[in-house]
């Protein structure tokens, strides 16, 4: 059993260091093909953030536990809002930007309410036909709309992006000024990426096995332990960002760091993964659903209220991730 722990704890950080040399190559060859900043950060750095959720949903779906998959999407959602935006803005109230408010947390919303829909539809027709695993589930072709609306997301954010940012070039436009950035070694950016790559499925492998086995052998369901211990694990990167960030009242990254990875989490790793094989839910409590979509409105109430997440909202939210964490033990 030390074991499983101990290679539960080493896949983890194979994850996160594999996400970090991943991200860090891509937007170097990025770079050098002069892709801009704006463009990478908003494409390349936002998947990457999501890179350890994605491997651990998609390899778990694909080997047959669906309730780690789904469970760490709807627990690492919902840690982004209640923990992670809870213990920054108590580190430092965050102030929230219009556009933020306007359009991501839109979007994020948007992504919690049709998840939320998605999971209603599969329970009425699972009553509708006696029981029968067949309509417990998230479809391909739910799959498919959910991949459509992440689509619609990117290509919305990236005309956003590079229309403030050739309203910000101004005067100085003019300059051919080279970056450092596009001169770095193509070689290592190209080896840094696949090495990343491999590591991020090698590590991402050996966490989902030995979570499967450590459920197993505590006779737990998957879900417990993908909405828990896995959803946190992944979500450290975006953790560290936005605790960092909130120490250096960067506000405005931790913020967006959520919003985004919460986003990509649900269009694009779930839409993906129900996609490539459908996902049963017969084990995955609605509890969590209701608390994701809980958790969305409470940040989406507080962003609007005073374009600021203040001290107390921030003690809120973390106290409703312990109540959470409660509930889910509880019901396990």
């Amino acid at each position: 059993m030390t074991n499983t722990i101990l290679l539960i704890i080493l896949g983890l950080a194979m994850i996160i260091i594999g996400a970090n040399f991943l991200v860090e190559g891509s937007s170097r060859i990025a770079s050098r093909f002069g892709i801009s900043d704006i463009v990478i950060g908003m494409t390349i750095v936002a998947i990457g953030t999501s890179a350890p959720e994605m491997v651990v949903s998609f390899l778990g779906a694909m080997k047959g536990s669906v309730g780690l998959s789904v469970g760490n999407i709807l627990g690492s959602n919902i840690c982004n809002i209640l923990l992670i935006i809870g213990l920054s803005s108590i580190i430092y109230p965050m102030t929230v930007s219009r556009i933020n408010v306007n359009r991501d947390m839109q979007f994020m919303l948007l992504s919690t309410v049709v998840l939320f829909i998605i999971s209603l539809d599969a329970q009425i027709e699972t009553l509708t036909i006696d029981d029968q695993m067949t309509g417990n589930v998230i479809s391909r072709t739910e799959g498919l709309v959910l991949l459509l609306f992440f689509l619609v997301f990117m290509f919305y954010s990236v005309a956003s992006a590079k229309r403030h940012e050739s309203l910000g070039k101004g005067s100085d436009a003019n300059g051919e000024e080279e970056k450092p950035a596009v001169k770095k070694n193509f070689l290592i950016s190209l080896v840094m990426f696949i090495g990343g790559l491999a590591v991020l499925i090698w590590g991402g492998n050996i966490l989902v096995d030995n979570a499967a086995t450590l459920a197993r052998a505590k006779g737990v369901s998957d879900t417990l332990i993908g909405a828990t211990i896995i959803a946190i694990g992944t979500s450290l990167p975006e953790l560290a960002a936005s605790v960092m960030a909130a120490c250096r009242k960067k506000v405005g990254i931790a913020i967006g760091n959520v919003i985004g990875s919460n986003i990509f989490n649900v269009f694009l790793i779930l839409g993906g993964c129900a996609t490539v094989t459908p996902l049963p839910l017969a084990s995955v409590n609605h509890v969590h659903f209701i608390f994701l979509l809980l958790a969305t409105l409470l940040f989406l109430v507080s962003a609007r209220t005073s374009f600021k997440i203040r001290r107390i909202e921030g003690l809120l939210l973390f106290a409703l991730y312990i109540l959470y964490i409660i509930v889910t033990i509880s019901l396990a």
